[in-house]
């Protein structure tokens, strides 16, 4: 039994930008003790060894074997690379895993990881930091005690801009094999709060394009959908708005009321019209910070899993069934027709390995 002085020792692979946010929030969590970090790349591991005082290896198996005091490994490398280093980290360890979103490309990758978990007896913690911002937790309270009455209609709107630019910075960016488009990039943290907000989708029809800029994934993509409980939902998500600042927008029409969220990341409680002085006090700035607080607020409920108090951590099978939502999007975008949802309803083309770009990232 794990007391409430038990300690984390945590490493993390992968050293990306979102990679300083974990150390970040792991650092400032006295539970929490930052072992060793790994990337392919000598300057990025060096850099946050120096800053976080930790080891560095180019190596993730190095780094295991070298370092037995380890139950937690943070996965920050791109998508398509999560579930090679899981799989690897399961079969020879019984440590925890926390994986930055999406958590893992293909369906079946959830179903070969879930035996290896009853195996060695740990658990993944995927990341969906927005589910813990104070505007989405708010409006979560507002929809379970019925504070806008019966949900109508939901309308999400991500209108951001990426450039060719961005996508040039490293080659797995803008593919299906280790990135996905717009809906799995930039997107899957609002399809995640979709379902947590409002239950599971049962019928949608989506179309995707690509604009602008030489990728082959999208950067634009819509539907309309329809939930279990008889809402119905627009989705609206790009990274083709040139020009315009970072934006999301989610309004939620009720029987007896408005509520809407918006912000660079569902920040800010735009309106609520139960209460309008609801909205500041449940509203964050994140200016200086896109990714937030949601990610500190994660691990400290990681901790209370660990320590087996009662937590809200995100479980593997909420990410199983956000990504299946992402397939089921997909597959009625292939075919721009209406589909219900189906857990075998699958998008090949995401995850599919594409052996040039796996060379460049794998791990030796």
């Amino acid at each position: 039994m794990f007391m409430a002085n038990s300690i984390i020792n945590i490493a993390i692979i992968g050293c990306g930008r979102i990679a300083g946010h974990h150390m970040r929030s792991i650092t400032a969590l006295k539970n929490f003790n930052l072992i060793a970090i790994s990337d392919l790349m000598l300057e990025k591991a060096l850099a946050f060894s120096k800053e976080f005082k930790c080891s560095y290896y180019l190596d993730y198996k190095k780094m295991l074997k070298e370092n037995p005091s380890i139950n937690f490994v943070a996965i920050c490398t791109p998508s398509g690379n999560h579930f090679e280093i899981s799989k690897y980290i399961l079969s020879h360890y019984s440590i925890n895993l926390v994986i930055e979103k999406p958590t893992f490309l293909k369906i079946d990758h959830f179903k070969i990881i879930e035996k290896l978990l009853k195996v060695n007896k740990t658990k993944i913690y995927p990341i969906f930091q927005n589910r813990f911002n104070k505007a989405v937790q708010r409006v979560k309270k507002a929809i379970k005690k019925k504070e806008i009455g019966q949900i109508n209609h939901i309308s999400l709107k991500v209108h951001w801009e990426r450039p060719i630019r961005y996508y040039n910075l490293s080659e797995w960016r803008g593919t299906y094999a280790m990135d996905g488009g717009v809906l799995t990039n930039q997107a899957i943290h609002h399809i995640d709060l979709l379902r947590y907000l409002f239950g599971e989708v049962e019928k949608i029809f989506a179309i995707k394009k690509t604009v602008n800029i030489p990728i082959e994934v999208e950067n634009i993509f819509l539907s309309i959908f329809k939930f279990k409980s008889n809402s119905s939902g627009i989705l609206e998500v790009t990274t083709a708005a040139i020009g315009k600042s970072d934006q999301t927008v989610l309004t939620i029409m009720g029987s007896t009321g408005t509520i809407e969220i918006g912000g660079i990341a569902m920040n800010e409680l735009k309106l609520f019209t139960p209460n309008p002085k609801e909205c500041k006090k449940n509203s964050e700035d994140f200016s200086k910070n896109i990714y937030g607080f949601g990610h500190l607020f994660q691990y400290k409920e990681i901790y209370n899993d660990f320590i087996r108090l009662k937590s809200e951590v995100v479980t593997l099978k909420d990410s199983y069934l956000t990504t299946t939502l992402l397939h089921n999007f997909y597959t009625s975008s292939k075919i721009e027709k209406f589909i219900f949802f189906k857990i075998k309803n699958i998008f090949t083309k995401l995850g599919q390995i594409k052996n040039s770009l796996y060379k460049i990232y794998r791990f030796k």
